[in-house]
């Protein structure tokens, strides 16, 4: 055996050890993110760990999904459908986690968060940055909520990024212009005869994307009702802890959609 070969035995025997310089712990860096959740009440309330831990976790899946998001739509400004597809997928996996995190939640009964709610004033979910960028870079952008929402100067860069970037769906209608079918902004009527012939198509393969848009769109559209029972189901029809009317508000946005073209080409079909 030459000396190389005796070099890369040692490698392997040290694999994952790297001279004790990397662990799980440190990788992860687990000990700063299990000091994150800090309570606000006093005495400690038993739920309030478990509403931060839920709603931390969200904004981490919030990340995730802004990663895959504009994976999407990058490779399909690139023409790459098959791997936008494959992005698409773990956005659809995320999403149906969120929902699964709602029954996490709802294990709270109303009594246990009246115990920290007034704590969190003037704080509210209606505030998550990440929540709009996720709305904006799927293709809904709503550039007047900046307003109410209090965001620090950071956190209203990135909103302004979102709404000057494009879109997945600008991408989606890219993919479509480049074969053929244009999709013009101002004019329903063409982009409504593009999509038909999309779906009439004897190669349906731009249908199925469509279809994996709507999924993410449906699943979005899920997670959106599902909170508001949620809301109501802890609070009732008492206003929200931001200053919004709660559960009223909440049910407002129900009928928001990322794709709507997608979803009345049903009607047409």
């Amino acid at each position: 055996m030459d000396d190389d070969d005796g070099d890369d035995d040692v490698k392997r025997a040290n694999f994952g050890q790297e001279g004790g310089e990397l662990s799980y712990g440190s990788y992860l860096k687990v000990p700063e993110l299990l000091g994150l959740q800090s309570l606000r009440s006093e005495p400690p309330a038993h739920d309030e760990l478990l509403f931060i831990v839920v709603h931390q976790a969200y904004e981490l899946w919030f990340k995730e999904m802004l990663f895959e998001l504009e994976t999407v739509r990058d490779r399909l400004f690139a023409g790459d459908a098959s791997a936008a597809r494959h992005a698409l997928s773990r956005v659809h996996a995320v999403e149906r986690v969120l929902v699964e995190h709602i029954g996490v939640i709802e294990t709270m009964t109303p009594q246990d968060f009246l115990e920290f709610r007034s704590n969190l004033s003037p704080g509210s979910g209606f505030q998550s940055v990440q929540f709009r960028e996720i709305e904006a870079l799927s293709g809904l952008k709503e550039p007047g909520l900046a307003a109410s929402m209090n965001p620090s100067d950071d956190e209203h860069a990135r909103m302004q990024r979102r709404w000057a970037e494009p879109t997945v769906w600008n991408a989606f209608c890219a993919v479509l212009e480049s074969n053929g079918l244009p999709m013009p902004a101002d004019d329903d009527e063409t982009r409504r005869a593009s999509l038909l012939a999309m779906a009439r198509a004897d190669d349906l393969g731009l249908f199925y994307l469509s279809e994996d848009l709507l999924t993410h769109d449906e699943l979005f559209a899920r997670w959106r009702y599902l909170h508001v029972l949620m809301v109501e189901r802890q609070i009732g029809s008492k206003s929200g802890t931001g200053g919004s009317s709660g559960a009223s508000y909440l049910r407002t946005t129900l009928d928001k959609r990322f794709y709507p073209d997608l979803w009345a080409l049903r009607s047409y079909l």
